[in-house]
């Protein structure tokens, strides 16, 4: 629901009606005052509208304070008095007013009875009816919201377009498997509408549904073959399987439509993923041919480059992409420093830096500036660079921060970091990335029981925050201390963010602490084959090595070694097992 300004939320017709009742009332004051020595007809007639107009003088007195108090902050006494005016009155537009102050001002117990009686009271307004919707999915009342949904399936010719917002305005909700219900519900009277089933398709892939999802995903494409959304969250579930299925489906379906450019990025972007590069490049003429050598289109394919690690055909591409006038030329610069950076052309990737110009890159094109400056002369130097910056808003001033604390880490700096980010936490405002970096660095510096109360205060503030309950519970896995716990964390961590691999390194290696080497080895191939990680490699090698598996191990440490020669936990661990 859109929020706006106390100041702002205005009923003309509301205030029209105060100032004819102050007008009024201002009357039957002069009138009482007048007084008489005894009560005629006509006087009784006047004091029974002067009792009328003294209820609307209260009405008038309740209106006014609840201005003031929005003028001076005071939303939760300002939402309050609205809400009981528009009770009294049943009047829609101060029932609208009191919803709205609720929301901007987040006030807790006004916010929901709010929009409930503005909903009631104007039936016929989108506006009001779309806020109650959000409201019943954000506190997961999904079957109460299914009526409002409905809705958006009434007419004919917006129908198609509604079942492709619906996941969109669901996706709040974190009954997952009861938004899929709800879907399969919706789409019921709709079976054959591609989009109906695309609908399904996404919610039950949401609740990891699927077979159900890919069921779904089959009737879409026989009722709207060629379709390229189906086809692409199709390749994405079956990837997630079988990474070689995905592609296969992707070639198999482009082999029909070879049009279909945006399934053949996505094809070439997880080849690259999948480390098949020569395969993703010989797809890049094709997405160019297709693409009508569109500015965006190379610059797509120069990003599959830069990932494929081809930084001096990523450069040309970027060059390209340049002289066909791409929209966003900061964003261009920024790319050539770092393909430059990567190929060791320092000079000319600071002078890429240079010129962005002030706008919103800027900050990123200084940050990697400071970034080059830190690594060819000093970190001094870089945060000297980073601290000369002006006019930066409070969330640019905690990015610079922790880019400053980032760079000392780097150095191994431990100290100056913790330092830099505990004066940070206690002079601006707290946001949990803020704090989670806080409680790294302190760890750092082994003070683990600031760590732990401000993992614990980062998880509190933001509970999806899937990287704070891994850091916990890696930590605890590490010192080899609360071990359930750690464990416990860590799965959480994974609900949030499925397959990644820094966390199910972390579930493993809390399964070795436990004695489950059965368990650790398991969640250990699983992250080494998502990212072939130098620590993962370590701890991966230790487990296979605890089982007895010396070979494997040894392999996994030589492997690890050829592409990462330098990595202290690989080498460490390499070299007191290794014999």
């Amino acid at each position: 629901m859109p929020r706006h300004s106390e100041t702002k939320l205005h009923s003309n017709k509301t205030l029209f009606k105060v100032k004819n009742i102050i007008g009024t009332s201002l009357v039957v004051s002069a009138l009482c005052m007048s007084g008489c020595a005894t009560v005629t007809g006509e006087q009784a007639s006047k004091a029974a509208q002067a009792n009328q107009f003294n209820t609307e003088t209260d009405f008038v007195f309740k209106y006014l304070v609840a201005e003031v108090a929005g003028q001076r902050g005071d939303l939760a006494t300002s939402s309050k008095v609205f809400y009981e005016l528009a009770k009294t009155s049943q009047d829609a537009s101060l029932a609208e007013r009191a919803a709205k102050v609720a929301a901007y001002g987040n006030v807790p117990g006004m916010t929901v009875p709010a929009i409930k009686l503005w909903s009631e009271l104007a039936p016929t307004s989108n506006e009001a009816q779309q806020a109650m919707t959000e409201v019943l999915i954000g506190t997961d009342q999904l079957d109460a919201a299914k009526p409002y949904l409905a809705k958006l399936f009434d007419k004919e010719e917006t129908r198609a377009g509604g079942f492709l917002y619906l996941n969109n305005l669901l996706s709040r909700s974190k009954d997952k498997a009861g938004v899929l219900n709800l879907v399969q519900s919706l789409a019921a009277p709709y079976p054959d509408l591609a989009e109906a089933q695309f609908a399904i398709a996404q919610s039950a892939y949401a609740a990891n549904q699927n077979t159900v999802a890919l069921q779904a995903l089959d009737k879409a494409e026989k009722l709207k073959p060629g379709w390229n959304v189906a086809a692409l969250l199709k390749g994405q579930i079956l990837f997630n399987k079988a990474p070689q299925s995905g592609i296969d489906f992707y070639q198999s379906f482009l082999d029909q439509y070879p049009e279909s450019n945006e399934v053949r990025v996505n094809m070439a972007k997880i080849m690259v993923n999948q480390k098949q590069y020569d395969a993703a490049k010989k797809q890049y003429p094709t997405i160019m041919q297709y693409g009508k050598n569109s500015p965006e289109v190379t610059a797509v394919v120069g990003l599959l480059s830069f990932q494929a690690g081809d930084f001096a055909g990523a450069e040309s591409y970027f060059q390209q992409s340049l002289t066909q006038d791409f929209k966003d030329t900061d964003q261009l610069y920024i790319y050539l420093a770092q393909v430059t950076e990567k190929q060791n052309h320092d000079a000319d990737a600071l002078a890429w830096y240079n010129k962005v110009q002030p706008g919103p890159r800027f900050l990123e094109a200084q940050i990697g500036s400071a970034n080059l400056i830190a690594r060819t002369q000093s970190v001094d130097k870089a945060i000297e660079k980073l601290d000369a910056l002006e006019d930066l808003t409070t969330e640019q001033q905690i990015v610079v921060i922790q880019t400053e604390a980032s760079l000392l880490a780097k150095a191994k700096r431990d100290q100056d970091a913790f330092d830099l980010l505990d004066k940070a936490v206690k002079n601006l405002p707290n946001t949990p990335e803020l704090v989670y970096d806080y409680a790294l660095a302190a760890e750092r510096v082994h003070k683990l029981d600031i760590m732990e109360s401000e993992l614990r205060k980062t998880i509190a503030a933001k509970p999806d925050f899937a990287a704070a309950y891994n850091a916990l519970g890696y930590s605890f896995a590490d010192r080899n201390i609360k071990l359930d716990e750690a464990v416990t964390l860590i799965e959480k961590a994974l609900t949030i963010s499925p397959n990644d691999h820094y966390m199910l390194d972390s579930l493993g290696w809390a399964y070795y602490r436990k004695g489950k080497l059965d368990k650790a080895i398991t969640y250990l191939e699983q992250a080494y084959q998502v990212n072939q990680d130098p620590e993962i490699a370590a701890h991966l090698g230790e487990v296979l090595w605890q089982k007895g598996k010396h070979d494997e191990a040894k392999k996994i440490w030589t492997d690890a070694l050829s592409r990462n020669p330098d990595n202290e936990v690989l080498l460490t661990t390499a070299s007191k097992f290794k014999s």
